[in-house]
């Protein structure tokens, strides 16, 4: 079964994963994903800055955004690769996502994180196996 758009973002804002977290969809269209994290210093790290895991977890996420943005299919993570690039600390960051390359099972995925003035905090390539029904 194909889900439509409205039913891959809701199963999205529907994880509690997400919303404990505190991601927030903010462009949900075909090949054009966007999210937002309001960072707060419960995901600090000892320096006082937001924690890699963070990053690591929103680029996860906006690859696998991107991807059932196209596909309309679940996926799940085979590889990721994240530089880290600049700490960010208070305000928001932001993610943007798209597809490389897609096969009939396999599909390649980049993305980056930005700090509140706009400037490239992180960036990531992941490998992503689709997960066809049937």
């Amino acid at each position: 079964m194909t889900k439509t758009m409205d039913e891959v973002r809701e199963s999205f804002e529907a994880s509690p994963f997400f919303s404990h977290i505190g991601f927030e969809i903010v462009q949900f269209e075909e090949g054009d994903v966007r999210l937002k994290l309001p960072i707060h210093e419960k995901l600090y790290n000892v320096n006082g800055t937001l924690h890699g895991g963070v990053h690591a977890t929103m680029i996860d996420l906006i690859l696998g955004m991107a991807i059932r943005s196209t596909t309309k299919t679940r996926c799940t993570t085979m590889n990721l690769n994240i530089n880290y690039l600049a700490p960010a600390s208070g305000g928001e960051i932001q993610a943007e996502g798209r597809i490389l390359k897609q096969g009939y099972r396999i599909v390649t995925a980049e993305g980056e994180l930005y700090d509140q003035a706009g400037d490239m905090i992180a960036k990531g390539i992941g490998t992503f196996k689709l997960i066809r029904d049937g």
